[in-house]
């Protein structure tokens, strides 16, 4: 996932407009700014990682013991089920919306800002998000209903609507679930899932192919709306939105058969290419494994008291791993709720693993290459995407002058196609919270909403994004509160779920 931080290591403009700040909008972005801050604040933080911890105490580490039969499952449809789209199709889907730019610059921040140690500790929030993951994910489809047509309605919302009614002696939790449904689509279409990624492929287009356009020069670049921006920006901005419209338009089932091709295929070759780099430097990683772990308890020891203390290692890493997977956020189980399966708990094993994938393997590997290179060090004053860069510019030294160039274009590469599938799982978040807010059968609605959502996406690389980031990523992070209640509430419903499909499996009723 993506998320404020990026907003700062990215170019804010992606064209590199000149704007005159005025009174009215620095006070703006100061109050978005707080109330981001107030928002991704430690209480949250804190909760999120207690649900996990909570959840996987409860289900006695069932992630780690079932691990294998996820990653099967995830393969293999059940018969006789009903569902839109596969098991497969619906953890793509979701991890379409994980897997993204947090990936690449998320990792590089939490690194540069609170040492080796950081990635230490994202690893240990990935790992008890698993559980979070799981029990998102069997709720999701446990609560989920159908529409006379067979299409799927699923999602927190659902299980904080019907789960919890008859909580503390309450029958109406509607509103807690209204409440979700409504800081999704904000966030959605407010910049998350829009203007924030394609600001964010444009950035990465125009940093590869026109690194010196400068905005005064009228003879490089175009003329519009009394401002000049870069012809890759203009290009770049064109064809995303013209891919947008040709995917989203379709509905979930055409970003799901979309997000089955690029996800695999680029988490693939992204992994690959940094298992490549820890190949050329393998004398490296024994010892950078070494102070990722010793520096996640006393950072100042091998930083110089550089990047401050254990507290904010702890902080950064686990608030950077939790942005990255989205673990608690509630975003994974709309997409789960779509799932072809009749066992919950068989879908939130194959949720969990979203986890896994997003930061346990592609988090991982981006930190390695960063501290196996050194180039996370404040004494080179480089930030965000940088970090990431010259990390794989190092590694890649033995090809010569030739490195840097390589390396910008893969993460050009990589940035543009994890920032597309943001977009498309983004949507399928948001139009499925429309839904459950204007009803079932007001299908026009969300029909004009995608035409809206790629109009957000078309003006996204012309719009500055410094306050749309902090707007969408407060909203997104509002989304967590109603989630985090539902999934605390419901943790017995979860256990008797699961030991009920645990017994029946064992037992041979069910496929093992």
């Amino acid at each position: 996932m993506t998320n404020n931080v990026i907003a700062t290591a990215l170019p804010i403009a992606a064209a590199k407009t000149v704007e005159t700040s005025s009174d009215w909008l620095v006070r703006l972005t100061e109050l978005v700014d707080k109330a981001d801050n107030l928002v991704w604040g430690l209480p949250l933080i804190i909760t999120i990682l207690f649900t996990g911890i909570l959840l996987t105490c409860m289900l006695r580490f069932l992630h780690l013991w079932n691990l294998r039969n996820a990653f099967r499952y995830m393969f293999h449809t059940e018969e006789g089920t009903k569902g839109d789209v596969s098991a497969f199709g619906a953890l793509c889907t979701a991890l379409s919306a994980t897997i993204g730019t947090g990936n690449i610059v998320g990792v590089a921040t939490a690194i540069g800002t609170g040492g080796p140690g950081a990635l230490f500790w994202m690893e240990v929030a990935a790992f008890f998000g698993m559980a979070t993951k799981y029990a998102e994910g069997l709720l999701a489809v446990k609560y989920r209903e159908f529409t006379p047509d067979g299409r799927v309605l699923g999602g927190p919302f659902y299980y904080i609507e019907k789960g919890l009614k008859g909580v503390f002696g309450i029958q109406n939790w509607k509103w807690l679930a209204v409440l979700f449904a409504f800081f999704g689509v904000t966030a959605g279409i407010l910049g998350i899932g829009t203007i924030t990624q394609v600001h964010g492929i444009t950035s990465a287009t125009q940093r590869f192919f026109d690194p010196n356009f400068n905005p005064s020069d009228l003879a490089t670049g175009v003329q519009l709306f009394g401002t000049t921006y870069s012809l890759p920006v203009m290009i770049a901005g064109a064809l995303v939105t013209i891919c947008t419209a040709l995917v989203v338009i379709g509905g979930l089932k055409r970003i799901a058969s979309v997000s089955m091709v690029i996800i695999p295929f680029m988490a693939v070759f992204y992994v690959l290419f940094c298992a490549f780099i820890l190949l050329c430097n393998l004398s490296a990683v024994v010892d950078a494994i070494k102070l990722i772990v010793l520096a996640a308890f006393n950072p100042a020891a091998f930083t110089g008291g550089m990047v401050g203390t254990i507290f904010i290692a702890m902080q950064k890493g686990i608030a950077r791993g939790i942005f990255s997977n989205e673990a608690g956020l509630g975003s994974a189980p709309i997409a789960a709720a779509a799932a072809k399966t009749n066992e919950p708990a068989r879908q939130g094993l194959v949720c969990m693993t979203g986890t896994f994938i997003d930061t346990i393997i592609v988090c991982s590997m981006t930190g390695l290459v960063i501290v196996v290179t050194g180039t996370w060090e404040p004494s080179l004053g480089l930030k965000g995407v940088d970090i990431t860069i010259e990390a794989f510019s190092r590694g890649l030294a033995f090809l010569g002058p030739h490195s840097a160039t390589i390396a910008s274009f893969f993460l050009m590469v990589a940035l543009t196609f994890f920032a597309f599938t943001t977009i498309l799982g983004w949507d399928y978040y948001s139009e499925k919270c429309l839904e459950y807010l204007v009803g079932p059968h007001r299908q026009w609605l969300v029909k004009i909403y995608r035409f809206l959502y790629v109009l957000f996406v078309a003006i996204g690389p012309y719009l500055t994004v410094s306050v749309v980031w902090g707007v969408a990523d407060t909203f997104n992070g509002l989304m967590a509160f109603p989630n985090l209640v539902a999934l605390i509430l419901l943790s017995p419903v979860v256990w008797r779920v699961t030991k009920d499909y645990l017994a029946r499996r064992s037992r041979g009723e069910i496929e093992a």
